[in-house]
């Protein structure tokens, strides 16, 4: 574990959290015995950590002390590992030299017995030691972006997303199963809690996702695969077979009032189809 600054340095920082880590588990306990790790040069407690006197401890070691590694034992990463990456960052270390151990969610919120909150949280300490010895510096780069949004779904909710996104300048595509968009909202009266009409409501974005320019519509269609990954995903969208010329369509439904198969009964049609080749076969041939 050897790096060109020197040696892997180490230092430990476990919050109280107030009393929500402080009043479950002994803190001084796990600070002690983290301190006599390998590799740990500095091993502190304090009451805030994710305050600026906290954050300055860390900035402080990273200078003075030669801290290369930063464990940093408290609450969710989702709440404070951004704030003391930076503040590492800010000192001149790289920020994903930095791991948290949460040993609020994780431990003394979950427990009441001190002795063994202590146990978990030494545990879960020290891992974090383990692991943070391991780390790499990182560096972040930048990948371009399909702004392209993909909505699965011509309901209501996927209308009215469409217009919000495409409103927001991105384009969209609307992906529905059915021949049309619209969903279930089509199908009711008046809606609730108002009573008001549901066509009144629903049909004014459907013309609205119908003309512009921002919104591709593909009905009668479904998402065959999904790959690729954020912000570069590639979609693959199967259209079922329309059986018209979609450019030419006007949807003014002669060609459904004039189709054999809806004007002839299915027991019918049977009958003239056997009819037919029974004469085809009896007709002599030339």
């Amino acid at each position: 574990m050897e790096e060109k600054n020197g040696q892997v340095k180490i230092g430990m920082y476990i919050c109280h959290c107030g009393v929500n880590i402080a009043a479950t588990v002994n803190v001084a306990a796990v600070r002690d015995f983290i301190a006599k790790q390998p590799n740990v040069v500095i091993a502190r407690d304090y009451k805030f950590m994710c305050s600026d006197p906290g954050q300055d401890l860390i900035k402080q070691d990273i200078k003075n002390l030669g801290v290369n590694r930063v464990v940093v034992a408290a609450c969710s990463p989702l709440m404070h590992e951004l704030t003391f990456r930076l503040a590492a960052e800010s000192a001149g270390l790289n920020r994903y030299l930095v791991q948290i151990a949460n040993i609020r969610e994780h431990c003394s919120w979950i427990h009441d017995d001190v002795n063994e909150a202590t146990q978990k949280a030494t545990a879960l300490v020290n891992a974090a030691v383990k692991r943070v010895a391991l780390h790499q510096p990182l560096e972040i780069t930048y990948s371009p972006m399909n702004k392209n949004t993909l909505i699965v779904g011509g309901g209501i909710a996927g209308i009215q997303a469409a217009l919000e996104i495409a409103n927001a300048g991105h384009h969209v595509y609307l992906v529905e199963k059915e021949p049309t968009i619209g969903g279930r909202m089509g199908q009711f009266d008046k809606t609730f809690p108002t009573l008001d009409c549901a066509a009144c409501i629903l049909t004014p974005k459907m013309v609205s996702v119908g003309h512009r320019k921002d919104i591709t519509m593909l009905t009668y269609s479904e998402v065959d695969s999904v790959s690729g990954y954020m912000g570069n995903f590639k979609i693959k969208i199967r259209k079922k077979a329309r059986y018209v010329d979609v450019d030419k369509c006007t949807g003014c439904g002669q060609c459904w009032s004039n189709c054999p198969a809806t004007r002839i009964p299915s027991g019918r049609a049977i009958y003239l189809h056997d009819h037919l080749v029974n004469q085809a076969s009896t007709k002599p041939q030339d």
